[in-house]
């Protein structure tokens, strides 16, 4: 028995407990939904123990492209080899556009994605947002997901979100969190260490997809490539969730965070493999790649130790090549083509 919306129907929860309770034969039941579930304030049970959990995202790179990508193994177990391909720049700028849901994908206008795109936030707002919580102020929040959206792949910084609202910050907070549960937001954790003392714990704000941020923030392609302050981030967002939707196929758990100190250096995103080895990955939206772009790479490496697997500079150009040992240049298509 398939169960679409879920969420919309929390009392059911007390009678899926029942059936599940007199016969435990797993996969009876699916239950699928646009928001978090376990949030809803008038959810009769959990379920704690018979079900289990499975986060859908949006298309990878390597699903559009109808391939496995074998990056993450390459991260954390062989390597990347050098070698040479072309750049992607125009065609990095639409793929950052476009996003990962299907629906829009297949239209062939792009004033008809950007709609679909809008159209979406507007309804999950209208509707999932009025299920998990009894707000007043709906019309705020798709203007607070824009001015997120703005800021996304930065330092969580409540004030600047809160600023253009006559609201309260704990106010703002709670609406942040509701887009956390409808898998509009998601805020990356810092990466902690008992090795390293000054490091910054304040999470990282992202989108979970690049499409929506461009749609709420009325970029194309075009405008994109010229605004190159807002490349860098929407690239690294889109890097981040590329590299989340390749991790739910992936055989051992992945978690994600970011890395920075307090004298400057950092990483985008560290990825620790059952807490045994860890990576991280540094994105660059230029076609060139220096020594001095590792610096946080190499600071983190030294920090795990005999953890580190490897370290890979992310950018637009041309050529793998090792910067040393377990670091790696390597072009933004290896994400889906490696």
């Amino acid at each position: 028995a398939t169960l679409d919306e879920v969420q919309r129907a929390p009392g059911i929860f007390g009678a899926l407990k029942t059936a599940v309770d007199r016969d435990r034969r797993p996969g009876r039941f699916l239950l699928t939904g646009s928001a978090n579930v376990l949030l809803v304030p008038s959810l009769a049970d959990s379920l704690a123990g018979r079900m289990e959990i499975l986060r859908l995202h949006p298309l990878s790179q390597s699903e559009l492209a109808e391939r496995r990508s074998g990056f993450l193994d390459a991260l954390f177990e062989g390597g990347f080899a050098s070698g040479r391909t072309e750049m992607l720049r125009a065609d990095l700028a639409e793929r950052i556009v476009n996003g990962g849901y299907p629906a829009p994908l297949i239209r062939k206008s792009p004033r008809r994605r950007v709609a679909w795109y809008r159209n979406y936030v507007e309804t999950m707002v209208q509707r999932d947002i009025r299920d998990l919580a009894r707000i007043r102020a709906l019309d705020l929040i798709p203007r607070l997901l824009e001015g997120a959206a703005s800021q996304t792949a930065r330092l969580y910084n409540l004030s600047d979100l809160a600023g253009p609202f006559r609201v309260s910050r704990p106010t703002i907070e709670e609406y942040v969190a509701l887009l956390e549960r409808i898998f509009l937001l998601e805020r990356l954790p810092s990466w902690h260490s008992n090795r390293l003392r000054r490091l910054l714990k304040t999470p990282k704000l992202h989108l979970c997809d690049t499409g929506i941020a461009c749609a709420l923030m009325g970029l194309t392609p075009e405008t994109l490539l010229e605004e190159r302050r807002t490349l860098g981030p929407l690239l690294e967002t889109f890097v981040l969730q590329e590299l989340r939707r390749q991790a739910g196929g992936y055989r051992d758990d992945l978690r994600f965070s970011h890395f920075r100190t307090r004298d400057g250096a950092e990483v985008d995103l560290v990825i620790e493999c059952d807490a045994r080895m860890l990576a991280g990955v540094e994105v660059k939206a230029s076609a060139t790649v220096r020594s001095a772009d590792f610096r946080g790479l190499r600071k983190l490496a030294g920090a795990v130790k005999e953890r580190w697997a490897s370290g890979v500079v992310l950018y637009d150009g041309e050529t793998t090549v090792g910067f040393g040992d377990r670091l790696y240049a390597v072009p933004i298509r290896g994400l889906w083509e490696t």
